[in-house]
């Protein structure tokens, strides 16, 4: 007896929009903290040495970009077939809010407004807000990609139909 259905259903047609976010989601907070780690150490700098400002600033700073990330990435990948073109807008607005939001941070501290435009400063001029760009670019490039392709799971060769 021989069936020409698909005993695992329908296959898929691309990989579904909240995985693709949540791959990306992950990819860019990844390729950050590593990004920012290799910075630090090939460079031999602190991303952010700022007399009289905690680590606090840097925290809130790299969770709201992950945060405006996803926000500006979900409407792209929700359409059928995505296009390319958001990804320049989605790494230039992670890394802008990246700096802003650990500028704001360092002014809420207490720190004082010297130290949060030294902090911003700081990530602009030494390579930081390069990284989470560059970051931002590859995670949302690469979750376009995966949405807009139609890659079908493996199969063994007896799975095929017969040729006759």
């Amino acid at each position: 007896m021989t069936t020409t259905d698909d005993p695992h259903g329908i296959p898929p047609a691309g990989v579904s929009a909240s995985l693709a976010l949540v791959i990306a989601f992950v990819s860019f907070a990844a390729l950050t903290i590593l990004g920012l780690g290799m910075l630090s150490f090939f460079a031999d700098l602190d991303i952010l040495a700022v007399p009289g400002l905690d680590w606090w600033p840097g925290i809130v700073g790299m969770i709201v970009a992950i945060g405006v990330f996803a926000w500006m990435l979900w409407p792209t990948l929700k359409s059928e077939h995505p296009s390319f073109m958001p990804v320049f807008a989605v790494g230039l607005v992670s890394a802008v809010a990246h700096v802003v939001a650990v500028w704001l941070g360092a002014l809420l501290s207490g720190a004082g407004t010297a130290a949060a435009f030294t902090a911003a400063v700081q990530l602009i001029t030494q390579g930081s807000s390069g990284v989470v760009l560059v970051a931002a670019l590859l995670s949302s490039w690469f979750a376009i990609a995966l949405r807009r392709t139609r890659a079908q799971p493996p199969t063994w060769p007896w799975e095929h139909e017969d040729p006759e």
